[in-house]
């Protein structure tokens, strides 16, 4: 007897299960590309276990995000009040399997559109305002995806799969419904995504660290569809106190306020001592140079059938050629990230400096231009990345509160910034000496050293 559904191990999940049609989406031209992609991008070179790849991460989302949506549509899980804010027929049991199945699909489809080793060098090198969610949005509207969603029972709407993979914010020109965006934030939500929370799980495994485990499972068991008023909504009508309109959103029952600290604690770990880790970064830096000089014009094309036929292997034979070849475009790059000879720290963001300048780390990255040359300096500067966020908790009493009034650890997580400046190796002690001699010279805004 054939078994009704498909499954793979997992060294996160233990088990991916889905079914024959969904088995297609895996097995289509644009999701096959996703084992051609680095999850952390050359992350590997610090952290030698850190190969994994976009294609198990979108399983692993796509797995969690199936726990979540029978979570909080289980019967008895939604209170009237939320009832009230959603399409009448939201969780009636047709519906109910129709939109499982968006979001499963949408979880599974949501990074299609990365570019050759992820983020690493997207932002640089696509048109200003162009992301990989506009690539996303294309593929899964793609007439190759067409058909898959046309063959599933019933068929799918591929408005609906990006809405739910991108959400809102990476699709502003799309209506949303209170539904509808609450599905997305299952999966690409701030606080509660499914998404952060394998990346979080993942990475930790891959590069070895323990700073990105908390019990998801606990987390997921006890996150709820609640309704939580705000203030400050009536500005239009100039009432600045009135009450805006509630909608619902993911939230918390309060026995899980500790496991959701845990998550907002394993990322600004994650980011503090994986994510913004300085060779990590400098490596990015070291492919974005390559990049632009390798890629015609300097820029990652728009086309989706270009983008399908790219994938982080061409990236890599070409900058293993160019280390190679003295005349090759982006040689000196390439030469680095084979070599190991990449780009040392000669400045970290620290809050001393910050105190005299906001903008110390920009001040000494000039200086040191200047100085030793623009070639042999780069500048990282990453603004910070706020791990505070608030959600609504359901109280035993069926009160709902905000998080960041009853958890003291939430409101207080700082956030994760860093703030690099590079010299090549050559100079590196050179570089020091000359910081160490002009740093507070460097770093003192202009108009007060000719006001003292």
């Amino acid at each position: 007897m054939l078994k009704p559904f498909h499954e793979v191990r997992d060294p996160i999940h233990v088990f991916v299960r889905f079914d024959g049609i969904e088995r297609d989406v895996i097995n289509s031209r644009p999701f096959q590309r996703l084992r051609h992609i680095h999850q952390l991008a050359l992350s590997y070179l610090v952290y030698p276990g850190a190969t994994h790849r976009r294609f198990e991460h979108s399983l692993g989302v796509m797995e969690l995000a199936s726990r979540v949506f029978d979570v909080v549509t289980a019967t008895g899980a939604l209170s009237e009040d939320v009832l009230d804010l959603l399409p009448p027929d939201a969780v009636n049991d047709d519906s109910r399997r129709y939109w499982r199945r968006v979001v499963r699909m949408a979880a599974l489809c949501h990074d299609m559109g990365h570019l050759p080793f992820s983020h690493a060098a997207e932002k640089e090198l696509l048109p200003a305002g162009f992301t990989h969610e506009h690539l996303t949005r294309a593929i899964i509207t793609s007439q190759e995806m067409e058909q898959i969603w046309g063959a599933m029972t019933p068929p799918l709407r591929s408005v609906d799969v990006v809405k739910v993979a991108l959400g809102p914010r990476e699709a502003p020109d799309l209506h949303f419904s209170n539904w509808e965006t609450i599905l997305a934030e299952i999966i690409v939500g701030s606080a509660f995504g499914v998404d952060r929370m394998d990346y979080l799980l993942r990475d930790s495994h891959h590069t070895g660290v323990s700073y990105g485990r908390f019990d998801h499972y606990r987390l997921i068991d006890t996150l709820r569809i609640l309704v939580q008023p705000t203030v400050g909504g009536g500005e239009a009508d100039g009432d600045e106190n009135a009450e805006a309109e509630p909608v619902p959103s993911l939230g918390v029952e309060e026995g899980g306020v500790q496991s959701a600290e845990a998550l907002l604690l394993a990322r600004y770990f994650m980011f503090s001592q994986v994510y913004l880790h300085p060779v990590r970064r400098v490596y990015d830096i070291h492919l974005k140079d390559f990049l632009a000089q390798w890629l015609p014009g300097g820029r990652f094309s728009t086309d989706v059938e270009e983008l399908l036929r790219m994938t982080d292997n061409e990236v890599t034979a070409a900058f293993r050629l160019a280390a190679l070849d003295a005349d090759a475009p982006g040689h000196d790059a390439a030469r680095r990230i084979l070599q190991r000879d990449h780009f040392r720290v000669l400045y970290e963001w620290n809050p001393d400096d910050v105190r005299v300048n906001p903008e110390a780390g920009c001040a000494i990255a000039e200086a040191a231009s200047e100085k030793f040359g623009a070639d042999w300096v780069r500048h990282d500067p990453v603004p910070p990345k706020d791990t505070s966020l608030d959600f609504p908790v359901r109280m035993r009493d069926d009160r709902v509160v905000s998080a960041l009034a009853l958890s003291r650890n939430i409101a207080h997580i700082p956030p994760a910034a860093v703030d690099y400046v590079f010299v090549a190796p050559t100079i590196r002690r050179r570089a020091n000496d000359w910081l160490t001699k002009k740093r507070q010279e460097i770093i003192t805004p202009k108009s007060e050293t000719e006001n003292g």
